[in-house]
């Protein structure tokens, strides 16, 4: 796959590491083998941010998930430079528990409750993105059902930062698509100057047809780095 280029040669990705995060290698593996691009760890503890075109949060059980999943995490020190990062409309994504962060630090509308189910979820699920394209691609969370008030649905749906949706195969956004009870069928949502994505289907767990039967998560990976 071709590599994308910024203005300093390879994106420079850090990837922040939390106590109990256990997709961060995927992450990092994610876009070595595929987009030859060598990410950055980042400790949660820093108090800075080394130079970097784009950060990912990614999936795992920080701290945990005491309290609530994202909510200790949010509080890191290096969120505080991850707010500054996103201020300057630095693009971020946040994959599951990075989501979840990324709604408790208010850097993305609404909330991840827990399943409809009350169980944890850990399966195959079709999402389509704003554009009608379908992806394969796994989920693995107990938090995962997103919610917000009806004025803020409004806004987001005419905005345009519905970034996902359940779906069946064929694109439709029905209850029996829907694994988690999340306010219409969303699966992942845009900040308001789309920098900032936040989804629960994990995209680095879906980049290899010999994992899972699907690759669909490259598409997702490359158009972020194509947010840079």
């Amino acid at each position: 796959m071709t590599k994308r280029l910024s203005a300093v040669g390879a994106p420079r990705v850090g990837v922040i590491q939390f106590p109990g995060s256990n997709c961060d290698e995927d992450c990092v593996d994610a876009f070595d083998r595929h987009f030859d691009i060598h990410a950055t760890r980042l400790w949660h503890q820093n108090t800075e941010l080394p130079p970097v075109d784009a950060l990912v949060i990614p999936g795992g059980f920080s701290f945990g998930d005491y309290l609530r999943s994202g909510a200790l995490a949010a509080h890191s020190p290096l969120m505080q430079q991850v707010k500054k990062f996103a201020s300057r409309g630095g693009p971020i994504i946040g994959i599951c528990n990075g989501f979840q962060i990324l709604t408790e630090s208010q850097l993305l509308p609404g909330a991840l409750l827990h399943n409809m189910s009350q169980q944890f979820i850990c399966r195959q699920v079709t999402v389509k993105d704003e554009h009608g394209r379908q992806f394969s691609m796994p989920i693995a969370h107990g938090e995962g059902r997103y919610w917000l008030d009806e004025k803020s649905l409004s806004e987001i749906e005419d905005d345009g930062r519905i970034a996902f949706q359940y779906c069946l195969p064929g694109g439709s956004t029905t209850f029996e698509a829907n694994p988690n009870g999340s306010v219409a069928n969303i699966a992942g949502v845009y900040s308001k100057n789309k920098k900032i994505l936040g989804l629960m289907p994990h995209p680095e767990r879906a980049t290899d047809s010999l994992m899972g039967g699907s690759s669909d998560g490259l598409i997702v990976l490359r158009d972020f780095l194509n947010r840079i």
